[in-house]
């Protein structure tokens, strides 16, 4: 059998080098099965290319493709093999490079990458022609993982041509008329070159082209012929008897040739020397594969020929100069000189390398009459054995003059490399191999170890890269444990460039240890079976210290403790608890270590034991499921006798037994038999023999293992389903048993056999497993598999549940509930699997509200809220998450319905008009309902006819908010002065809403006055207005200290506003509050039947004084106190005396007490007796004197501030309150039987609440929306009739009615005319 790039010899294989198809080289390499061409070796598996399993099988990660690449260009063919464990090789045209990444014998050859990455890159350097070759990526058997080789892919080399050159007949003269043939000939080119030629710069056609084979195989020479007809030349350059002969025309073939573009380019020049015209043939060369530039096109005529009487003369042979040896050192930078004396004209010069053209620059010295061309040239390894060339030529050259140098370049090895193992064991005979990479001369290698020279070493000369040669040294050296740790070098001498350079390892040399002696306990004293006994095993020497290992009858131990070092030695414990099977048994310890030399100590025990054996035999060979099976079981000796009993699993027998024998060790032997009728259960299990010593307490045991017979039957643990996520592998495991265990399988899905051809995505492993990539929904339902061994047939069933993520949607939507009930919202999932806690639940409106209770029946989810409010009325969010990404999500739309409740505050029920017959009442109802509300009316308990034009109605809808407004126009004091009453009702329920039609008045009291904040200055309060009594109202606050006997005053700023803050105020103090309400026509009782708000401010913050300023502010402060006291005193002296005049001169207020007391009963005084005028005509402060609101003609006759109006000049006019319009929803407007609904009236009976948005979407329309008014707090009442105000007050600008501003405008019962 012949091998690639291996040769088997004995038990190694060992790697060669061809080269002239004689072996060069060999290295012996570690025994391995080498990949042949011609056939598998014997025993060696068939490698797979691209095989994968489950017991780490090696593969590609990425396999090497087709290259092509320019010569001279690195190549990289790229391998990553992934669990790399076999060895790594490249297969260049059948031939093993070898495993080292160095690849050495071929030195532009190299493996690259990261290896721990599986990364074995084939690079080569400087490509050739020989590179031109088809390569494999293979990797060896290894324990665990089968050989596999990559696909062949082929490196393409680009090879351009060689020097070009032309085939013309010369011979003869050029006939003017006749035809004539010129070849341009393009050698050794891969691929095959294009070829276009030119005349005068003018590319001809008709150029017939052809291959031939070139000097070496898959080089190509290409041929271009063309047919030239030569013309007469012009009259104006020669005469016509002229005719052009060789000694009149001379033809010239001048070559021109540019490396670094791989396009070589030459001219033909015909000259004829006396016209001194030149006729220029050029041709191209170009790559088939690729595009080059073109060179020159054509030449001029050289100016040296313009006169007739300078001689034209060829130049003299050119010289070298600088090149003194031919042997040189690579690394040197050559400055070499080719000069070229004589010539007309002076030549033109180049330099070559083996052919190749390195330059053509030169210059010309017209003095010296010579041409000159310096080269500098970097030796490298690769320029050895070059031959160097110079050329020159002229147009009178015949051919070109040239001188040639050959240089042989000393050069040292790039590498020394140092092969073997470099850990043996003593006496042991180690084997070595160095060797470098190429050199010129060669090197001698030298052993080293430690300080002592090995001489024991045969050296081997091979040719190498370059010219230079190889050494390869091979040394055999005995070692000796003194030899441990010493270093082993190889030195490799360059006697031409005196270079030295070695290789170094470490030696490690195993020795055995050197003693082994054991701690046990006495052999003469005999012990209990049950005893703990501590045996310690001791060794002394060796290298590695020895590795102790304790045996009991010659079977290792693995419950030995921890093996442990001293300062000479190791030790190891062996605890036992003693059995009968110590009794006379042999331990013993060995020690053993790398050197593979054991050395042992050993010990015996005397035990008291039960028996000491036990076996169990049958007659019966096979054993079948439903055959009757007999057993026989014979204890060995035992001390004293034991009695048998059986077990099998948790049951247990008590067989035949027979009278006792004696046996060994003194004891007696008692046997036993056992009838089973066999089952599948029975195989594998184990029939337990147990001979018991009363007396002992103790017993031994044995088993019989049964091997049933049986067909295929599965596991209780195979599994029923197996669940698999959508678009993952899925796998179906199989645990079946069956004895012979050689099972036959097939699945069946749907009642079709399912095969692995025709469908990718089935697999099953060599356990039967089932395996399906890709899985959809459409794969799940029970997979059948059937089962069958030479016993029998068996089949089971598997659900393949495939599990994927959610979709969501709404089992009902919008959900409708009355309020107070309970509201269910369902969404229900798509999804498997369908887990506990799968659904969540949001909501999506602003504010926080309670959720509710979350629940989960199967595949819905279930959102209770139970009492349902209108605070829940929204969008929920129902979010499915089963664990599988991503979640999915659908909003559920909650509608509250209930019935209506109509806005019924004080402001509410009462609206104010003139009854002249000249104004227009506007009667309004608020409610808020869902369903959509119907309203009715009735006045003075009859039902309202609005076929009377002077009465209308208009309903206006915004979400669950509707008001519906009557207007009364010319309203009657005798006709519409009356009780109008409003029913708001829908299928829920009803509302009813009295709401009085009264003539202009003074305003009712506010309601709810309260504290909101205090600090030790100010106070802030808050109230509820009441009716304004039909005009624009404002609020004042009355206030005093528990200290001061008058009452301060304050208009609150602006008019409309219901909170307001008192500043200015003492710290620690005490004050009363009270609020009324004012307008045009009076002003109202003080708010809550005249209640006090008793509030007392807060002490002022403390701030750190210095301690120097402690004592001046003490003085200040004194001195401001006396005078406050004094200022006091004057102040209660002439109050004391206004009052009294006051009293003399019978004021409407009547007295301070007075106004006590009807504060405290709860008189409302003012209120009724329509006066603006404060009842105690108290002083007002400054600061309030300031502030008080003087709406325009309001309060013309008043005075209230007339005694003080000589005070001050200075008033405050504020601006009027800001109000918003109102833009409502027209629903529908009744008058005169005719109903006139809305263009975009709603289908749905809740559209108007699903357009709308729910309740927190209704709050940023143009109506305003009340709160709950089911919320009796303070704030909610506050929201109550602040939106309530601002509702009626945007309703009051939508009406046509005037203001009144002045005395005029008063109502006409006020001047004089009775109701």
């Amino acid at each position: 059998m012949r091998c690639t790039g291996f040769m088997l010899c004995g038990e190694e294989c060992v790697e060669f080098l061809l080269r002239d198809s004689e072996i060069i080289s060999a290295l012996p390499r570690k025994p391995m099965r080498a990949i042949c061409r011609s056939g598998r070796q014997k025993d060696a598996p068939e490698p797979q290319r691209h095989s994968t399993g489950t017991h780490a099988q090696q593969a590609f990660r990425s396999e090497p493709r087709n290259l092509t690449v320019r010569m001279g260009a690195t190549a990289v063919l790229r391998c990553e093999v992934l669990r790399a464990s076999g060895t790594v090789q490249w297969v260049k045209d059948g031939l093993l490079l070898g495993p080292q990444r160095s690849l050495p014998g071929f030195p532009r050859y190299s493996m690259i990458g990261n290896p721990t990455k599986g990364q074995y890159h084939l690079q080569i350097e400087k490509a050739q022609l020989e590179d031109d070759a088809s390569y494999e990526c293979q990797v060896g058997r290894s324990e665990s993982s089968r050989a596999i080789i990559s696909s062949t892919v082929w490196v393409n080399m680009l090879i351009p041509p060689s020097k070009p050159y032309f085939e013309v007949d010369m011979a003869t003269p050029w006939t003017a008329g006749k035809k004539y043939v010129v070849t341009c000939i393009a050698p050794d080119a891969k691929p095959m070159a294009e070829i276009t030629l030119y005349k005068d710069g003018v590319e001809l056609t008709g150029v017939e082209s052809f291959n031939m084979s070139g000097s070496k195989d898959k080089l190509l020479n290409t041929h271009a012929d063309v047919t030239y007809v030569f013309a007469h030349l012009p009259d104006s350059f020669f005469s016509p008897t002229c005719s052009i002969s060789p000694s009149l025309s001379l033809f010239l073939v001048s070559l021109v040739f540019t490396p670094l573009l791989f396009s070589p380019s030459f001219l033909v020049s015909a000259m004829n020397f006396g016209t001194q015209r030149t006729v220029t043939w050029h041709c191209a060369i170009e790559l088939a594969s690729v595009k080059y530039t073109k060179l020159h096109s054509g030449s001029e005529t050289d100016p040296i020929l313009a006169g007739r009487q300078v001689p034209i003369l060829p130049p003299q042979p050119p010289v070298i100069v600088g090149l003194e040896r031919a042997e040189v050192k690579a690394g040197r930078m050559l400055v070499l000189e080719c000069v070229s004396h004589g010539g007309n004209p002076l030549a033109t010069l180049h330099w070559t390398k083996n052919g190749e053209v390195l330059s053509t620059t030169w210059k010309k010295d017209v003095v010296a009459q010579k041409s000159i061309s310096i080269l500098y040239l970097k030796i490298t390894p690769a320029d050895n054995q070059a031959v160097l060339c110079c050329e020159s030529v002229n147009l009178v050259s015949l051919s070109p003059l040239s001188v040639s140098r050959k240089i042989t370049v000393f050069f040292e090895p790039a590498e020394v490399t140092l092969l073997g193992e470099f850990t043996t064991i003593e006496g042991q005979d180690l084997v070595l191999n160095c060797y470098t990479t190429s050199s010129n001369p060669p090197v001698q290698i030298r052993w080293w170890l430690g300080y002592k020279e090995l001489d024991s070493s045969v050296a081997t000369i091979t040719e190498g890269d370059n010219g230079g040669m190889i050494t390869i040294s091979n040394m055999t050296h005995v070692v000796s444990r003194e030899d441990d740790g010493l270093k082993l070098t190889c030195e490799a001498f360059n006697k031409g460039t005196h270079f030295s350079k070695s290789q170094d390892a470490i030696l490690n040399v195993y020795y055995p240890p050197l003693k082994v002696w054991l701690d046990t306990p006495p052999q003469d004293v005999p012990l209990r079976s049950g005893t703990t006994v501590c045996l310690i095993c001791f060794s002394t020497g060796g290298n590695p210290p020895g590795t102790l290992t304790w045996f009991k009858n010659g079977k290792a131990l693995s419950d030995a403790l921890r093996q442990t070092s001293f300062d000479r030695g190791v030790a190891r414990e062996l605890v036992l608890v003693l059995t009968a099977s110590d009794n006379m048994a042999t331990y013993r310890c060995d020690a053993t270590n790398k050197a593979k030399k054991t050395i042992s100590a050993h010990t015996k025990l005397m035990v008291n034991f039960t028996a000491i054996s036990m076996k169990i035999s049958t007659k019966q060979q096979e054993l079948r499921r439903g055959q009757m099976l007999t057993l026989e079981c014979q204890s060995g000796s035992s001390n004293p006798k034991a009695s048998i009993s059986w077990t099998l699993g948790a049951l247990r027998f008590q067989g035949v037994e027979q009278p006792p024998k004696r046996a060994q060790f003194g004891g007696v032997s008692v046997h036993s038999s056992l009838s089973l009728n066999l089952s599948s259960q029975h195989h594998n299990q184990r029939v337990i023999c147990q001979a018991y010593s009363p007396v002992l307490a103790e017993g031994a045991n044995t088993f019989f293992k049964l091997n049933v017979l049986y067909p295929p039957e599965f596991s209780p643990e195979q599994p029923t389903k197996v669940q698999v996520v959508e678009n993952d592998m899925a796998t179906i495991p199989l645990l079946v048993s069956a004895n012979p265990e050689e099972v036959s399988c097939i699945w069946l899905h749907r009642r079709e056999k399912l095969v692995k051809v025709g469908y990718l995505r089935y697999n099953w492993s060599d356990e039967n497993a089932l395996e399906i990539r890709n899985v959809t929904r459409n794969n799940a339902g029970v997979y059948t598999v059937k089962c069958s061994n030479d016993e029998g047939v068996n089949q089971t069933s598997v659900m393949l549940d495939i599990q994927y993520a959610p979709s969501v949607k709404a089992e009902k939507d919008p959900v409708l509930v009355n309020l107070g009930e309970t509201a269910d919202m369902i969404c229900v999932a798509d999804a498997n699997p369908i887990i506990s806690d799968m659904f969540f639940w949001k909501w999506l409106g602003e504010g926080e509200v309670e959720v509710g209770q979350e629940t989960q029946e199967d595949k819905y989810g279930l959102l209770t809220i139970h009492n349902v409010t209108r605070a829940h009325a929204g969008l929920y969010q129902c979010t499915a998450n089963n664990g599988i990404a991503p979640p999915a999500t659908v909003d559920v739309q909650l509608i509250v319905q209930f019935k209506p409740e109509i806005q019924k505050g004080a402001q509410w029920r009462k609206v104010a008009s003139r009854g002249d017959g000249t104004t227009t009442a506007e009667v309004v109802c608020w409610a808020e309902g869902i369903p959509r509300v119907d309203f009715s009316w009735e006045k003075n308990g009859v039902l309202m006819d609005f076929a009377n034009h002077r009465y209308e109605e208009q309903t206006v809808s915004e979400g669950s908010f509707q008001t519906s407004t009557v207007r009364v126009i010319n309203v009657s004091a005798a006709l519409d002065y009356a009780v109008f009453s409003c029913t708001a009702r829908n299928s829920l329920g009803e509302d009813k809403l009295d709401i009085q039609l009264v003539s202009t008045n003074h305003p009712d009291p506010p309601t709810s006055f309260r504290q909101v904040s205090v600090s030790h200055d100010s106070v802030t309060l808050e109230w509820i207005p009441s009716f304004n009594g039909g005009l624009r109202q404002r609020f004042r606050i009355r206030y005093r200290s528990d200290q001061s006997a008058s009452f301060l005053y304050m208009d609150v700023f602006p008019p409309s506003a219901s909170t307001f803050t008192i500043t200015g105020l003492q710290p620690v103090t005490t004050y009363n509050f009270s609020v009324n309400a004012l307008n045009a026509i009076g002003e109202s009782g003080y708010a809550d039947n005249n209640a006090v708000l008793t509030i007392t401010t807060m002490a002022r913050p403390e701030e750190e004084v210095p301690e120097e300023e402690r004592g001046y502010l003490t003085e200040v402060l004194t001195v401001v106190f006396g005078i406050l006291l004094v200022l006091n005193s004057l102040g209660c002296f002439f109050g004391l005396r206004w009052k009294k005049r006051r009293g003399q001169t019978g004021g409407k207020g009547g007295s301070v007490l007075g106004g006590k007391k009807n504060e405290e009963d709860g008189s409302s005084q003012s209120a009724v007796s329509n006066s603006n005028k404060y009842e105690s005509r108290e002083k007002i402060n400054a600061a309030a004197q300031r502030t008080l609101l003087l709406d325009s003609g309001s309060e013309s006759d008043s005075n209230v501030y007339e005694s003080y109006a000589a005070e001050s000049s200075h008033y405050y006019y504020p601006t009027g309150d800001y109000m918003p319009p109102l833009s409502p929803l027209p629903e529908e407007m009744r008058r005169l039987d005719v109903t006139h609904l809305p263009l975009d009236a709603p289908s749905h009976p809740y559209e108007y609440v699903r357009n709308r948005g729910l309740y927190q979407d209704i709050l940023a329309s143009p109506l305003p929306s009340p709160p709950s008014l089911f919320d009796h707090r303070l704030s909610n009442q506050r929201n109550e009739w602040r939106s309530s105000t601002y509702h009626q007050q945007a309703a009051e600008r939508a009406r046509d009615v005037r203001q009144l501003q002045s005395d005029s405008d008063l109502p006409f019962e006020l001047r004089g005319e009775l109701v």
